[in-house]
């Protein structure tokens, strides 16, 4: 099993959109530089929170170019290259792979819904043999909520043998504990990611890389102490903290909800502008969120990074 390259607290960075709703490039390139100087230890771009899914290849294409261009490391970037399409799926991810990516994140074809193990096996192996590189390191996307197909416990195993130097990690998206813990038990050195920071701290002391999560959009600082901090006995009280936060903000819907967090600490008008099919939040219910986030003591910082990245 090959070294997986990433560990802490990844990003899945929210996109901004123009009036128009094209990508805002230059606010995406600045909130992304930003979450590295609060101290996020890499970026997921491309994932569930960047509403991915809402963007075309081109302009995922687009956007790691402009990343690159503007000086993000790009050993600190794990795109999301997963897609329906084989095709597409190799395109994102043979340019991330030549751009020096540290690593991807793969989503499985999710359109079907009931597929085998042997599908999806076959699907991954496309993807992995066309774009044919020593430099890919694939890190699997396990999110049944939204995708409805499964990456199962089976399918890592045979994905492993097959692959060894190149499946390197997983980030378990399901919310389910037991299944995260499955994982870490049957692929020890595996680099799982839980996908929220209520598990990171559980994730850690059973032997996972991290957690790559959404409300580290908004609180990358105090999610990466508890990283830092693990194996001290601060550990359990800033997890603590940490899972008051989210589930605050998993109360509501949560991209939305920190786009128009960040609107209104910044000034920034649009940043709380939504792709449809997803919209942005109404006024009464930002006035019931913002409530709820300051009952718990919660606000926003914008200004200097707190933590060395």
């Amino acid at each position: 099993m090959a070294h997986a390259p990433f560990e802490g607290v990844l990003v899945p960075a929210l996109t901004p959109y123009a009036d128009d709703l094209r990508v805002d490039t230059s606010r995406f390139v600045d909130h992304c530089k930003w979450l590295l100087d609060q101290g996020a230890n890499g970026l997921a771009i491309f994932g569930t929170t960047s509403e991915a899914n809402s963007l075309t290849v081109g302009e995922k294409l687009d956007l790691l170019d402009a990343l690159t261009d503007a000086g993000v490391p790009v050993a600190k970037l794990m795109p999301g290259t997963g897609a329906c399409a084989i095709g597409d799926a190799v395109t994102l991810t043979r340019r991330a792979v030549d751009l020096g990516c540290g690593g991807v994140l793969m989503l499985p074809p999710f359109y079907y819904k009931g597929v085998s193990d042997d599908g999806l096996f076959a699907a991954f192996s496309e993807v992995i043999e066309r774009v044919g590189s020593d430099g890919l390191k694939v890190y699997l996307y396990h999110i049944p909520p939204m995708s409805q197909v499964p990456i199962t416990v089976e399918l890592i195993e045979r994905l492993l043998k097959a692959y060894p130097d190149t499946v390197v990690g997983l980030k378990d998206s399901s919310g389910d504990w037991s299944n995260t813990d499955a994982v870490l038990t049957a692929f020890p050195g595996f680099g799982v990611f839980a996908g929220s920071e209520v598990f990171l701290l559980d994730t850690l002391r059973g032997g996972g890389a991290g957690c790559i999560t959404a409300t580290g959009n908004v609180n990358p600082a105090e999610i990466r102490k508890v990283h830092e901090n693990w194996q001290t006995a601060q550990a359990d009280d800033l997890q603590a903290r940490i899972t008051i936060v989210r589930k605050a903000i998993q109360a509501y819907a949560a991209i939305p909800s920190m786009k128009r967090m960040i609107e209104e600490t910044t000034g920034m008008s649009g940043w709380s502008r939504m792709r449809p099919p997803l919209a942005a939040l109404d006024d009464a219910t930002w006035a019931k969120f913002d409530a709820d986030m300051k009952a718990i003591g919660f606000a926003l910082d914008m200004g200097q990074a707190t933590v060395d990245a």
